[in-house]
């Protein structure tokens, strides 16, 4: 990979900013990340930007674990594994640029039905269904979070946050093993996954600090807005 002063200043920002939006939400850092490395760095996605995934994982676990759904974490994980499998195919047969588009549009439709129809009930049958979506769009697009968010978004903030965290560290590994499998990981692309590590950390912390002030109905409504911002920016950057 070809790094410069320019990139990397650009990434750190973007990696900071994205940890602090995760770190309050509980999602979100790769709405600021994604769109920002595939500008100035592509060849460092997925890989990168799904390794920055694992740290601020274990920091957000580590605060809020008491409140996990850890039966939900386990059906999740489980419909993570044919949604990743899937993933991997595409990334290695389809474009950057359509990998984007393709899960902005799922994200982007899962936004209008979560505001058009009745709350989905969180059961093993829509954990597995999330898992998938969000095992295909993550390892894809690095774009994972929606989906599970959409689903929880009914949930107190912490076990929101902490079920996700918890969900995207095994998946996050689980993308990971099988990118590698698949010859899709470069030696730089991880190297440059743990030197962004402490600044996705840092934003986490700092994201912590917005928690009192999203609770209730806020925390939906900033849910929603992250999730169809999400799917737009990756509509957009995928067809321009």
């Amino acid at each position: 990979m070809d790094l410069t002063v320019g990139a990397v200043a650009a990434m750190v920002a973007a990696s900071a900013i994205g940890g602090t939006i995760q770190g309050a939400l509980g999602f979100g850092m790769n709405l600021v990340s994604v769109p920002v490395f595939a500008l100035v760095l592509p060849a460092a996605l997925p890989v990168t930007v799904i390794v920055l995934g694992i740290p601020i994982a274990i920091w957000m676990v580590r605060y809020e674990r008491h409140a996990i759904d850890r039966v939900g974490v386990g059906w999740i994980i489980a419909g993570r594994v044919p949604g990743t499998i899937v993933g991997v195919w595409v990334v290695a047969t389809v474009s950057t640029s359509m990998l984007q588009s393709l899960a902005g549009a799922i994200v982007l439709l899962l936004v209008v039905a979560s505001v058009a129809m009745p709350p989905l009930r969180v059961r093993p049958e829509s954990q597995i269904g999330a898992g998938i979506v969000s095992g295909f769009t993550g390892t894809s697009a690095g774009i994972g979070g929606p989906p599970l968010a959409l689903l929880y978004q009914h949930h107190p903030g912490s076990t929101m946050r902490s079920t996700l965290a918890a969900s995207f560290f095994f998946g996050t590994l689980l993308s990971l093993a099988v990118l590698g499998a698949a010859r899709q990981v470069g030696v730089e692309q991880l190297l440059l996954g743990v030197g962004l590590a402490p600044v996705v950390v840092a934003g986490s912390v700092l994201g912590r600090r917005l928690h009192p002030h999203l609770e209730g109905g806020w925390l939906r409504a900033a849910v929603l807005v992250f999730a169809g911002i999400t799917a737009v920016t990756a509509l957009v950057h995928g067809i321009v």
